[in-house]
């Protein structure tokens, strides 16, 4: 009997805050690139991608650095997917002398600025967070709202690229929205879902949230469980012994052990480690293609 198949995401930048002491964090479009190219050489078979202002260092909606890191990544040779945020442009943060407007530092746009950088680089994916919540970003709090509307929009925008969504769940309401999604005809193939575990004010990460979202899940949808900082490697073998997939990488998780600062291709390394030691195989490229049915590569 073959083994299943595990794919392997790494999540090499985000675009949040970070501790400034890790010594090589990726932040240009070279060093992100250089990043996915040695998760790819770990095991990794998809890239998730955010970029990075230089000088400021936090994540910036830039189409022009989106294209800039996925040409590198090209040119790397490499046959992993590309993965690209769609998150950017949802950040609210309320004026607190009036709710109703917001601060200089929000970034909301509509959802043809939002999908932009996704139409001028055509990834493999895009992730979609299904989600309006009450988040925080070290001590800042915000809302990242994403509504109805402008989440149908970019699915619908999606599927006319050929684009698969990745829908991201930070709770279970957000997984019925992605599922009247496919109901209303949004999603093309085999769903794509990505559960987001132990987000300040989300969905825990415990192996009982694992199950009970995938027992939510559409027949035939694939899935993953993400666990942020000290939860990536238990949240990952959980995910697997499930039935899912995994996705660690310095996005979520700057640390290899306690105090000691990881690398996106150590990470990947002890997830596939990880994945061999309880009987299962890690899904190249090609396979992850096949299993998340994505037209092959030109």
């Amino acid at each position: 009997m073959s083994k299943r198949k595990v794919i392997i995401t790494c999540a090499v930048t985000g675009g949040q805050t970070f501790n400034p002491k890790h010594p090589n964090f990726p932040i240009t479009p070279q060093e992100i690139a250089d990043a996915v190219a040695e998760a790819a050489s770990a095991g990794a078979s998809i890239a998730h991608c955010h970029v990075r202002d230089e000088n400021t260092k936090m994540g910036i909606r830039s189409p022009e650095l989106f294209k800039q890191l996925c040409s590198r990544i090209r040119d790397n040779g490499t046959d992993i997917l590309i993965n690209l945020t769609g998150g950017d442009g949802g950040l609210f943060l309320p004026d607190p002398e009036d709710e109703s407007r917001p601060l200089p530092e929000s970034d909301i746009e509509n959802w043809v600025d939002r999908m932009q950088h996704i139409k001028e680089c055509l990834p493999d994916i895009a992730s979609l967070d299904v989600t309006t919540a009450n988040q925080a970003d070290g001590s800042g709090e915000y809302v990242y709202l994403n509504t109805p509307y402008t989440l149908r929009k970019m699915a619908k925008s999606m599927q006319e690229l050929g684009v698969k969504p990745e829908l991201e769940c930070f709770q279970s309401g957000d997984l019925m929205f992605g599922q009247d999604l496919i109901d209303e005809g949004y999603i093309d193939g085999k769903p794509m879902f990505q559960f987001v575990l132990g987000i300040k004010w989300g969905a825990p990460a415990l192996p009982e949230t694992i199950l009970y979202l995938r027992n939510l899940l559409p027949a035939g949808a694939n899935w993953g469980a993400i666990g942020i900082a000290q939860k990536q490697f238990p949240i990952a073998a959980q995910s697997v012994l499930a039935g899912g997939n995994i996705r660690v990488g310095l996005e979520d998780n700057l640390y290899l052990d306690r105090g000691v600062f990881a690398t996106n291709g150590a990470l990947v390394e002890r997830a596939v480690r990880i994945v061999e030691d309880m009987g299962y195989a890690v899904a190249t490229p090609e396979e992850a293609r096949e299993i998340l049915d994505l037209p092959k590569k030109a």
